[in-house]
């Protein structure tokens, strides 16, 4: 007999079925065409789930792009698809149903670009903001056509529901970069759009009740120029999260596109990284979202947030195959669509609980009510730090520098020397760029095998100000002029970052050389860090991971990059404008556990 125990166990069995997601998927997300072809570039996604009574399916929409290498017109150019929609009842397999749009609103220049669409459902309706990347009045702006239908027909406002405009505090004669809306409504019922790219940075302003305008006397500035796009806003926990975008979107196999956030109590800001800081901070980060993680994907970016059927966060966003990065050789970026589960670790978000993009099967979300997921999340072991390698540490306390320390192109006597315990190094007028190779480099053997080594940097440049581009100095990675990793403090227009950058050659013809991404906030001491491993992928070579840290106990991480360096040296720079000042307080060697 089962016993009253058990019987109870049985009937509740009986009576509440397993309702956990048994489908999964792998990234990329395939979306499928009539003509048996496949939807292969979708950036910049957008994703709601259709409102219309006795519709439950899921809707896709896409950036301006090619779908794939035979979308050709008769003159064989690629054809450019005016946002891009597709339709799925699972989240994972997915069905292209059209553009939506055949002709570009009026009020939109002929040879403009419809970008980044937003999907929305207000009042009743659909709105499908989207950036128009150049108009009739001169500059970008953001539009919205609507509809009752996700799928359309769409109308178009007629107007920008943000104006073209100068960049906050510049000249007005200069044309901002109205790019890539962002709508919530607050608890208040007020609503919001976000909106700003790197030249004029993020802003804020009042959305009216019925969604086609905005009012610009409350427009506020949230994050800082020459650093972000792709604003998102998530509110979680009494918190408004702002997801960033920075680096280049675009770089092929070398693009460092990434994400970062900052939190803030108020829609319209301050918002504060995990650190405190502002990102309106000319030293300026945010808490890392996604970057790469050593797989094929690089660039991840752009990203749309959703809640599933059954309470669990996910994202989608674009990356970048190495492997297959271009339409053409050297051409526009094919950037598929990924998804991933969004976790919360210590109340701030990162994707796959900090592991990133995901190149394997995947449990997949719950798409309709009443189902579950089966995904639980699975932290990445973290680098841990093994003994010091004594014979490679150094704290520049002598007369003169070890002689393990050998230099490629010395510099003059007075750019560089010993001084009250630090490396002193003056910014270079020189570079170690593609094919300007002109900068010195202090170098030293690095321990076989896998290791970690990390600097303590101080450079003199300004807290604030434009321009000293590009006046930087940190730690290298190198195999020689052409073949290295870089990881220093830059200055950038009115910014101060964290560049973290590889270069390689010889390069498929019309494939970049060069590709950067980013990090946290440096501050006026910083320390940097590169773990150097073997990959685990054959012939890969190297992956090569960067830290950074504001205080050298708390440590942040950011991308990895993957190289073939082999045994490669350390290295120290301090290059690009003359006029400043890179101090070298330590350099610290340490093997892995």
């Amino acid at each position: 007999m089962l016993g009253l125990v058990g019987l109870l166990s049985a009937c509740n069995t009986l009576q509440t079925p397993d309702k956990t997601v048994k489908l999964t998927y792998s990234n990329p997300l395939t979306i499928k065409k009539a003509d048996g072809t496949r939807v292969e570039s979708c950036a910049d996604p957008a994703v709601i789930q259709s409102r219309t009574p006795g519709d439950t399916n899921w809707y896709l929409y896409c950036t301006t792009d090619p779908h794939n290498t035979k979308d050709v017109d008769a003159n064989n150019n690629l054809n450019f698809h005016l946002i891009s929609m597709a339709k799925s009842p699972d989240l994972v397999n997915w069905t292209y149903i059209g553009d939506a749009f055949t002709t570009k609103p009026d009020w939109v220049k002929d040879d403009a670009g419809l970008w980044a669409p937003n999907i929305e459902y207000l009042n009743g309706k659909y709105y499908l903001y989207y950036t128009a990347s150049d108009t009739k009045a001169r500059g970008s702006a953001i539009g919205v056509a609507t509809s009752t239908s996700p799928t359309g027909p769409w109308t178009d406002s007629g107007t920008p529901v943000v104006e073209p405009q100068g960049p906050p505090g510049g000249n007005p004669d200069d044309r901002r970069w109205v790019f890539d809306s962002e709508v919530i409504t607050d608890d208040a019922g007020q609503n919001w759009m976000y909106y700003g790219s790197y030249f004029g940075g993020i802003s804020v302003r009042k959305l009216s009740a019925d969604g086609l305008k905005t009012d610009a006397a409350t427009q506020k500035e949230v994050a800082i120029d020459n650093r972000y796009e792709g604003a998102q806003v998530v509110k979680h926990g009494g918190f408004y999260y702002l997801m960033l975008s920075a680096a280049n979107c675009c770089n092929g196999p070398l693009t460092g596109y990434s994400m970062f956030t900052g939190r803030s109590a108020s829609p319209t800001g301050p918002f504060v990284d995990k650190e405190g800081v502002s990102l309106l901070d000319p030293r300026t980060g945010g808490t890392p979202l996604i970057s790469m993680n050593g797989n094929r994907w690089v660039g991840p970016g752009h990203n749309a947030v959703f809640t599933d059927a059954g309470g669990q966060d996910w994202t989608m966003y674009h990356a970048i195959d190495l492997n297959d990065p271009y339409f053409t050789p050297g051409g526009v970026n094919k950037r598929p669509v990924l998804l991933d589960p969004l976790d919360w670790v210590d109340e701030w978000p990162t994707v796959r609980a900090g592991n990133w993009a995901s190149d394997s099967v995947m449990p997949a979300p719950a798409a309709q009510a009443g189902q579950l997921s089966a995904y639980k999340p699975n932290p990445p072991k973290p680098d841990v730090l093994g003994n010091t390698l004594s014979a490679f540490n150094d704290d520049f306390s002598g007369p003169a520098l070890a002689p393990r320390w050998t230099w490629v192109r010395p510099p003059a006597a007075a750019e560089a020397g010993l001084e009250n315990g630090a490396l002193r190094f003056a910014t270079q007028p020189a570079d170690l760029f593609e094919n300007s190779n002109n900068a010195s480099v202090l170098t030293q053997n690095a321990p076989a095998g896998d290791y970690a080594v990390d600097i303590k940097l101080q450079s003199d440049l300004p807290d604030e100000g434009c321009c000293f581009n590009y006046a930087q100095g940190g730690l290298l990675i190198y195999g020689d002029d052409d073949n290295f990793i870089k990881l220093g403090v830059t200055s950038i227009w009115n910014t101060r970052q964290i560049e973290f950058a590889k270069e390689q050659n010889p390069v498929a013809d019309k494939f970049p050389r060069y590709g950067n991404t980013v990090l946290s906030a440096p501050g006026r001491e910083t320390w940097l860090r590169i773990v150097r491993r073997a990959s685990s992928v054959a012939g890969a070579g190297e992956t090569y991971t960067a830290y950074s840290s504001r205080d050298g106990m708390s440590w942040t991480k950011g991308g990895t990059w993957t190289h073939k360096l082999g045994q490669a040296k350390i290295g120290l720079f301090s290059m690009g404008g003359a006029g400043f000042t890179s101090r070298f307080d330590s350099v610290r060697v340490y093997s892995l556990k």
